[in-house]
């Protein structure tokens, strides 16, 4: 498998865990904390070759809190603040690198199911999140009266998240006829119902991180879009879900 989708899904997760990790808790995060939470992302490990050996057994999972633990005694700051910031050090790699990964695993397992499909499965996870995003802003922009979830996210409708499902599931029927046959028509219908719904929750979710650290936006890197964790935040679940559909129904 090319090296190439490993050095584009770590540059994304890099930025998204360097946002997530500058989001909060003010004078905590150093450049070697941040690089450190970086490094120890799914996707970064498979870049540079060691994640068979680290990921095998769970390492990263024994040794994420080890690191965090003692990322926050070395800079120690308000001590009011060091259990969430413990928690921020062993949440932000898993979060963003965790999730991210499972595009990389799902490029290069999915491919056991035909010519392509792994690129196929990537492109679906893409599409199940960003023509989400696409049908609930317009759905919600012209059909919106109903608050989904005001206290987290004032702008969101159930209008605008019924038509972000509608796209969802329009992208796994297009994906289906036009360049997946490997992915059963009844069966895209149903990841792309479960993913779609859960893809809308991790955004969500990211909108309550933002709401709890007093932000509008993760950042502005993408104009008129806010930040990188802005815009692969449905991401990160879609493809999660689409790599364990794989795994468990398809493999």
């Amino acid at each position: 498998m090319s090296w190439l989708p490993f050095a584009l899904i770590s540059a994304v997760a890099a930025a998204a865990t360097a946002i997530l990790a500058k989001l909060g808790v003010e004078g905590v995060p150093s450049t070697l904390a941040t690089a450190l939470r970086i490094a120890l992302s799914r996707p970064t490990l498979w870049l540079l070759g060691l994640g068979t050996f680290l990921l095998r057994g769970g390492i990263v999972l024994v040794l994420l809190p080890i690191v965090g633990m003692m990322l926050v005694l070395w800079r120690l700051g308000d001590v009011r603040t060091s259990a969430v910031r413990l928690m921020a050090n062993v949440f932000g790699p898993l979060y963003v690198g965790g999730l991210l990964g499972a595009i990389v695993l799902l490029r290069r397992d999915a491919d056991v199911l035909g010519p392509h499909a792994g690129a196929g499965f990537v492109v679906v996870a893409l599409s199940l999140a960003w023509a989400s995003d696409t049908g609930a802003h317009f759905a919600g922009r012209f059909l919106g009266k109903h608050k989904l979830y005001e206290a987290v996210s004032p702008k969101k409708t159930v209008e605008g998240a019924l038509g972000g499902l509608a796209a969802s599931v329009l992208s796994a029927v297009v994906a289906h006829f036009w360049f997946l046959p490997e992915l059963p028509l009844g069966e895209g219908l149903v990841l792309a119902t479960v993913a779609g719904a859960l893809g809308q929750a991790g955004d969500l979710g990211e909108s309550l991180l933002k709401r709890s650290f007093g932000v509008k936006d993760s950042g502005g890197i993408v104009p008129g879009h806010g930040g990188i964790l802005d815009r692969v935040d449905a991401l990160l679940i879609t493809g999660a879900m689409t790599y364990l559909y794989v795994r468990w129904a398809r493999m």
